[in-house]
């Protein structure tokens, strides 16, 4: 854990109190601030005006975690309506219902995992449909939850690693070793869908400690709001959800949480906002609406004065349905592990704005093809750039961002794993303060160097060789 997260402090990022100031009257000085603005979008909506939108009545999904706050909130608290929007929030069952919801048009767009835009794209897992983002919903948010009966066998294997802090997967691998010896069957894993975050996060995890996710563990499918009960019907020994799934089982007694992601990858990407890409070039200016609400509503939910009433209105039952004890837990700066312990402070586990957590970064989209790739989920070689540049829209977002008056970086590209301490992105309108963003493992990525960070996984079963994926990637 850094230095902030153990001093409990929030940090201060010069730039999320800012709201724009921009309403639309007839007055020539308002026109004179659109100036700068495309002659297409002049006309587009201000103050809960609809002059310029293709489409003003939407409907968007949501998942009932507690990053679906982004939407939520710019539906509650009026951002969607100050942008001429009239948006309902449809709450789904699972990420398939978005996906296909998204993909047929009964939904407008959707609270997505941050590769579903991806593998709809390419076409993995699902018939190709080209879907873009051009808004990172927020940070972190997930963790490692197991069964008190696998983490008194962990605890037993190797006291010693359990005792760590990030804690690493080595003693669940003497676990199934000793399993594997004694012929008994192998455990069984959840996780939320195959191109979800949260199934890179666990595989990342277990596989730094050599363990082989796809022969080692059965690794299944469970939608967020089920895996309490089949975590408490013992289905399943552990899961890598979202919350208030981690900290609901922690609560009811029945699991520990390990270790968040967070903790494995400081404040990687996590959420995003998604459409199709017919649907965003039948509807531009409609479009490049939703992103300024979502934008401003992201600044709004990270204040920290206005985070009890986030917790509030995401957990009615139309929402998340869940208690607000639980889901206040990691959404006010703290983390609970197991049920009888002290909170431990962890201020960026939820960020909806700070650290450029808006901005869809062609580098993070990158990671996440990388991961596809990995996991053999990706049989053809691509180039991994062009893929990326095309799916994450950062030219998008600069567009939405400059009329709302919000910084915005300047260039695409990043590398993760660098920086152990804040640090100030100047490669921006104006400088934007950055979290730490370290590897638990140590490793950094250089999304100039792809085929480096490929070759040095241990544990990997791709269907593409890395020579093949060298000649368009090099």
């Amino acid at each position: 854990m850094n230095e902030e997260s153990k001093s409990g402090k929030t940090p201060v990022a010069g730039d999320w109190n800012r709201r724009s100031v921009l309403q639309t009257t007839a007055a020539a000085g308002t026109l004179a601030v659109l100036g700068g603005i495309t002659p297409g979008l002049r006309s587009a909506a201000w103050a809960a005006g609809t002059e310029g939108l293709e489409k003003t009545k939407l409907t968007f999904g949501i998942i009932p975690l507690t990053d679906c706050a982004p939407v939520v909130i710019a539906s509650e608290k009026g951002f969607f309506k100050k942008h001429g929007l009239d948006v309902t929030v449809s709450k789904e069952a699972s990420w398939a219902n978005i996906r296909d919801k998204v993909n047929i048009g009964a939904l407008d767009g959707a609270h997505m995992l941050a590769g579903m835009p991806i593998a709809a794209t390419l076409g993995v897992g699902a018939l190709k449909k080209p879907t873009i983002t051009a808004f990172s919903m927020d940070l972190n948010g997930n963790g490692i939850t197991v069964s008190n009966e696998l983490y008194d066998r962990m605890m037993e294997a190797d006291p010693e690693a359990m005792k760590e802090s990030p804690v690493s997967a080595r003693a669940l691998k003497k676990v199934i070793d000793a399993d594997k010896a004694a012929g008994k069957p192998a455990m069984t894993f959840a996780q939320v869908f195959p191109v979800s975050t949260h199934n890179y996060e666990i595989r990342y995890w277990m596989a730094s400690a050599g363990i082989d996710p796809d022969k080692d563990v059965r690794l299944i499918v469970i939608p967020p709001p089920q895996m309490v009960a089949n975590l408490r019907a013992k289905n399943i020994v552990g899961y890598c959800v979202g919350e208030p799934w981690n900290e609901r089982a922690v609560i009811l007694g029945i699991g520990r949480t390990l270790i968040t992601n967070y903790e494995i990858w400081n404040n990687n990407p996590e959420k995003v906002f998604g459409v199709n890409q017919e649907w965003a070039d039948k509807y531009p200016n409609t479009h490049l609406a939703v992103v300024r609400a979502l934008i401003e509503a992201g600044q709004w939910a990270d204040k920290p004065e206005n985070r009890l009433e986030v917790v509030k209105i995401i957990s009615r039952r139309s929402y998340v349905n869940a208690p607000v004890d639980v889901v206040k837990m990691s959404m006010t700066g703290t983390y609970k592990y197991l049920k009888d312990a002290e909170p431990t402070p962890l201020p960026d586990f939820n960020v909806f704005y700070r650290y450029a957590a808006t901005f869809p970064w062609k580098s993070h989209a990158a990671w996440f093809i990388t991961q596809m790739l990995r996991w053999g989920q990706i049989e053809q070689p691509l180039d991994i750039m062009k893929a990326a540049g095309e799916v994450y829209r950062a030219d998008i977002y600069r567009e939405a961002a400059k009329s709302v008056g919000v910084p915005a970086p300047t260039i695409d590209l990043k590398t993760e794993g660098t920086h152990a301490e804040p640090w100030t992105l100047s490669e921006a309108t104006s400088p934007i303060p950055m979290g730490v963003d370290k590897f638990f493992d140590g490793k950094t990525f250089d999304p100039a160097k792809l085929m480096d960070y490929m070759s040095g996984f241990k544990v990997k079963n791709m269907k593409v060789p890395l020579e093949e994926l060298a000649r368009l990637n090099s």
